[in-house]
């Protein structure tokens, strides 16, 4: 019975290790990530700080939606930089087409796990491709990063609305104003 398959079993572990580990392949520092997270926020919250900025990114990199849009899309491009997608998929991954909004769609779903604020806030990066929005985007460097840019852009978007929702539960504590309870640091942390 040495044959016998053992049950397919998750490894969050692992797969949380490899998200970071592809984001730093494909030349993505988190530091980068929270930059775009200063830029969205720093208006509205001029004491942000980066270390506060990182700290979110990270949490949103924790969850499991996002880091399975993160390791697809990743793959995704990889595929098309080996010419291994069948055509015409090839193409419009290759060529980053513009009428092709896969790459979006799973942006939305990282978007999405911190609530509706988080789509203004991606569409204005999306839109403005500041920082490593850039880099990423620029076509001459060979690598392709149709989905990576538009995940980089949803996790700050993301890591955006995080902050904004826990600074507006602050101001309500800070009120004595009944307010939902939020998802905690330290639950996270001691689920890991």
């Amino acid at each position: 019975m040495g044959d016998a398959k053992m049950p397919y079993s998750l490894n969050s572990k692992a797969v949380a290790e490899a998200t970071n580990a592809w984001l730093i392949k494909r030349g993505v520092r988190l530091e980068e990530i929270a930059e775009l997270v200063i830029l969205l926020q720093k208006k509205y919250y001029p004491n942000l700080t980066m270390e506060e900025c990182i700290h979110n990114v990270e949490m949103v990199l924790s969850k499991r939606e996002v880091q399975n849009a993160v390791l697809t899309g990743i793959q995704l491009d990889v595929l098309a930089e080996e010419g291994k997608l069948f055509s015409p998929l090839q193409e419009m991954i290759q060529n980053d087409e513009g009428l092709y909004g896969v790459d979006e769609i799973l942006a939305f779903s990282i978007v999405n796990v911190y609530g509706s604020i988080g789509f203004t806030n991606y569409g204005y990066v999306d839109k403005l491709k500041p920082g490593v929005l850039g880099r990423l985007n620029d076509k001459t460097t060979g690598q392709i990063h149709t989905y990576l840019d538009d995940i980089v852009g949803a996790v700050a978007a993301a890591a955006s609305s995080r902050i904004a929702h826990r600074k507006q539960a602050e101001r309500e504590q800070q009120l004595g104003l009944p307010h939902p309870p939020e998802e905690s640091d330290e639950s996270h942390s001691k689920s890991l």
